[in-house]
């Protein structure tokens, strides 16, 4: 068993520069789990070779560090959604959920994690009833949601109240980010959208 209480003591923390209500208890949660939860050994990601590269990136946020050190224990695996996705999407991103009714770090109502996205992929237009939050850590990434358009750099966080179509496209490194969900945090509501342009360019 590998110690994991920086790297979720360092996720609190940045994750309660979020105000929002539900942010700051899934800071506490994170906190309360680093002071007495070690997680077991997991199974190599088929990804992790681009996860490790992004992860020293120039200009990646501090925590990517904590992230490479505690690898050997991180969930890394395919989407809870993945059965409602195109099976091309199986290639290009990978997540490994901390916190949630199924992660390690048990909550009955909100789910938090890593995320990562190959470089130069597209993950289409997609929306859930989750409200979710995204903060990129290492990398860069162009981003639809709603009608924003925009760009994102490590530290830049962009919020998807429920039900907003929102799409990305990794940089040519890909990105690492932290994602968080709360409210209806269930998958029956996940969909896919028409999105014939894949129009984050």
């Amino acid at each position: 068993m590998l110690k994991i209480a920086p790297l979720l003591s360092a996720l609190a923390d940045l994750t309660a520069t979020e105000a929002a209500a539900a942010a700051q208890e899934t800071a506490k949660a994170l906190q309360v789990a680093a002071l007495c939860h070690d997680f077991p050994v997991q199974p190599q990601s088929a990804l992790g070779r681009g996860i490790r590269a992004a992860l020293r990136l120039p200009g990646a946020h501090p925590v990517c560090r904590l992230i490479a050190e505690a690898e050997a224990v991180l969930p890394w695996a395919d989407s809870p959604a993945a059965s409602l996705q195109p099976t091309s999407l199986t290639a290009i991103k990978s997540i490994a959920e901390l916190l949630g009714p199924d992660g390690p770090i048990h909550a009955a109502d909100l789910r938090f994690g890593l995320f990562y996205q190959a470089p130069h992929s597209y993950y289409p237009l997609h929306a859930h009833e989750a409200a979710e939050t995204y903060t990129l850590l290492a990398g860069f990434a162009r981003w639809r949601a709603g009608d924003q358009r925009l760009t994102l750099i490590p530290g830049d966080a962009i919020h998807h109240p429920p039900q907003c179509p929102h799409a990305m496209r990794a940089g040519p490194d890909g990105f690492v980010a932290i994602w968080r969900w709360s409210g209806d945090i269930g998958f029956d509501s996940y969909r896919m959208l028409p999105d014939p342009g894949q129009d984050v360019p």
